[in-house]
């Protein structure tokens, strides 16, 4: 399963197109799925979303698909996998995570993210869009924390539309050019490593903390 998910990462654009070509329309109901389990269920942080979002933008160019119907629905569901986590982590967070030792409910992913929470507060709910496996864990967190839902909305909407709508535009723009198309695999591959850049730098950071 493990090795599947690597490769469908990694190969993203050939595994979407066997996709596009298979569904045709459906697509876009497929797709909306794998983004609101990435952004909404804490058992799935590690389903694509950068990768995903930009390979979409580069294959849609040339279809009967459209780019902007595609940029609201992922655009929604990424809004509503937030409104979805935020408020599983406000009613059962303090139970879901009560076994250190669960296998699905990593207690150290939540407390990464509840350390980022605490040091950007609402500003984290934008700012891990664009993190992986945090960003599934901090609207998880802030319900747990209580923020004002308000508050939190709003932070959600504006992280969903920053998101959203800067890797599928740039896929839909740019992932099309004879030179990104010839080095595509390694262009996804660059994506996902700076992706998880922050994320290495903060569990650097914590081991280096006594």
């Amino acid at each position: 399963m493990l090795q599947l998910l690597i490769s469908f990462i990694l190969h993203v654009d050939q595994h979407l197109l066997e996709l596009f070509n298979q569904y045709g329309l459906w697509i876009y109901g497929i797709l909306f799925l794998v983004i609101f389990c990435e952004t909404g269920l804490v058992v799935t942080p590690l389903l694509p979303g950068d990768s995903l979002l930009f390979a979409t933008g580069a294959l849609i160019a040339g279809t009967r698909l459209n780019v902007h119907t595609m940029a609201l629905t992922l655009g929604s569901a990424a809004i509503l996998g937030n409104v979805v986590n935020y408020t599983i982590g406000r009613f059962f967070g303090a139970q879901l995570f009560r076994n250190p030792g669960s296998r699905w409910f990593r207690r150290d992913y939540l407390q990464r993210a509840e350390l980022f929470f605490a040091k950007y507060g609402g500003r984290a709910i934008v700012l891990t869009r664009f993190v992986p496996i945090i960003r599934t864990f901090v609207p998880f967190a802030a319900g747990m924390g209580g923020m004002n839902y308000p508050r939190f909305l709003a932070y959600n909407i504006t992280g969903a539309v920053a998101w959203v709508g800067l890797f599928l535009y740039a896929g839909y723009f740019f992932g099309n050019l004879p030179q990104v198309r010839s080095n595509f695999t390694a262009l996804i591959l660059g994506i996902v490593v700076l992706s998880f850049v922050p994320v290495a730098f903060e569990w650097w950071r914590a081991r280096r903390s006594p």
